[in-house]
């Protein structure tokens, strides 16, 4: 009994270090506050994609778990954005292209000037801004998408196609890498 005792200890050792070095996790989207992606565009230059949202809202919870988690978007995001996530009501100033932006106390809830001034006043959550390479806002997109929705928009804009064709004809044309 004993020297399957030593045959067992190193059978279990390989197979728990060697599944382990194996297992793979799914890509994540790489966050960063806006200070730090107007830094990293200066410097590197890409597109910033804001996901502004509130704590409270149902739709934006929904996105972070079902597209932003997705791999073929955090990958795609990751490679062509830099990507950040924006609270709409969080009572911090920020300083953003050289202005200070604050928090508007309305009652309740307030709203964070950045987030009207991204958003053209129109609060609704979530909603994604872009902006260019330059830092100038291209425009914003209310409401949730899925992955599925999501990956075309994405490359759209990435790929600068909304300067030659309306959204509609570049999905017609577009391939998928989401399998579902």
């Amino acid at each position: 009994m004993k020297k399957y005792y030593f045959l067992l200890i190193p059978a279990l050792f390989f197979f728990t270090f060697f599944s382990g070095a194996n297992a793979q996790t799914s890509p994540k989207v790489k966050w960063y506050t806006i200070e730090e992606a107007e830094a990293l565009a200066r410097k590197e230059p890409k597109k910033i994609m804001i996901d502004v949202y509130t704590d409270w809202c149902g739709w934006c919870k929904k996105m972070d778990a079902e597209t932003f988690s997705h791999p073929v978007i955090a990958e795609y995001i990751n490679a062509h954005y830099y990507a950040v996530k924006l609270n709409a009501e969080s009572e911090k100033d920020i300083t953003f292209n050289g202005y200070t932006y604050k928090y508007v106390s309305q009652g309740v809830r307030g709203y964070h000037e950045l987030a009207a001034g991204l958003l053209n006043g129109q609060l609704s959550y979530p909603s994604i801004a872009y902006l260019n390479e330059k830092l100038e806002l291209l425009g914003a997109i209310p409401g949730y998408r899925g992955p599925v929705d999501m990956e075309p928009l994405l490359n759209y804009i990435a790929e600068n196609k909304f300067m030659i064709q309306s959204l509609e004809e570049y999905q017609q044309t577009f391939k998928s890498k989401i399998t579902e």
